[in-house]
């Protein structure tokens, strides 16, 4: 294939993610939107008020980044993780795998399908909780790049789920059993620096922890931990996953039957 089909097949995959999950946008976007405007009212106005400052911040502007962050993860998963596994469980996705499409097109067409979907609900989260926090921005280039690389790494995360579930029902664990618990211990609500040494290092290995930090430093200038550091194990995490979901497509097991 040439370049030109190259990029026909990717801008494809690519609308057909995005007219997804607008076509039922009451069920995509506007869950998460209501979900973080209860986080903004009962952590950031009933109990912030009484916990007062978090890290030198107001505690709503100390967890606004975290809940930001928080909906672009579970959005950019849930939305790969569902569509691979509707085209797999339909078995139209034995389609493009036999096509000439490579398949790290396939690959990104459906990884930007879900960071269009991780970002879109992560801009409107952000301009709510503009209602709530005053935000403000101490470096563009690290909210940018972070907020990117998240919503790359869970949209391949949920990709190489959805290529070893084998219902409906197995979407789901990952996100319940896994990603919730990482997400509410990954420093959204509490600054690590209230933890034991013990529980710090336990933290330091989860994933999110890095990139609610660096999110946060993005925002307020505030973090946890070193900046250098949160990129380069968020390209390590990204670097790995890209490489297992490659891997994965291009052996088709649990794709063709």
């Amino acid at each position: 294939m040439n370049n030109q089909q190259l990029w026909t097949a990717f801008a494809t995959i690519v609308r057909r993610e995005i007219r997804r999950f607008l076509r039922i946008w009451p069920q995509t976007l506007l869950p998460p939107v209501i979900t973080m405007v209860l986080y903004f009212v009962i952590f950031g106005k009933l109990i912030g008020g009484r916990i007062g400052e978090m890290a030198g911040l107001p505690y709503i502007q100390f967890v606004a980044p975290g809940l930001i962050m928080m909906s672009v993860i579970t959005n950019s998963y849930s939305n790969v993780v569902s569509s691979f596994y509707s085209s797999k469980f339909q078995k139209n996705i034995e389609e493009l795998l036999v096509s000439p499409t490579p398949n790290a097109v396939i690959l990104a067409g459906y990884v930007a399908g879900g960071m269009c979907r991780g970002l879109g609900v992560g801009l409107i989260v952000t301009t709510v909780a503009m209602f709530f926090a005053d935000l403000s921005l101490h470096s563009l280039p690290t909210t940018i790049a972070i907020v990117l690389m998240t919503s790359l790494t869970f949209s391949l995360a949920g990709l190489i789920n959805a290529v070893f579930a084998n219902s409906f029902d197995d979407i789901s664990i990952i996100p319940t059993f896994v990603l919730t618990p990482l997400t509410y211990l990954g420093g959204v609500f509490y600054s690590i620096n209230l933890l034991g040494s013990f529980w710090v290092t336990v933290s330091l290995a989860n994933p999110i922890l890095y990139m609610v930090n660096a999110f946060r430093y993005g925002l307020t200038g505030i973090t946890d931990i070193n900046i250098v550091w949160a990129f380069a194990m968020l390209a390590l995490f990204s670097g790995l996953l890209f490489g297992w979901a490659l891997y994965l497509l291009e052996r088709g097991a649990r794709l063709r039957s």
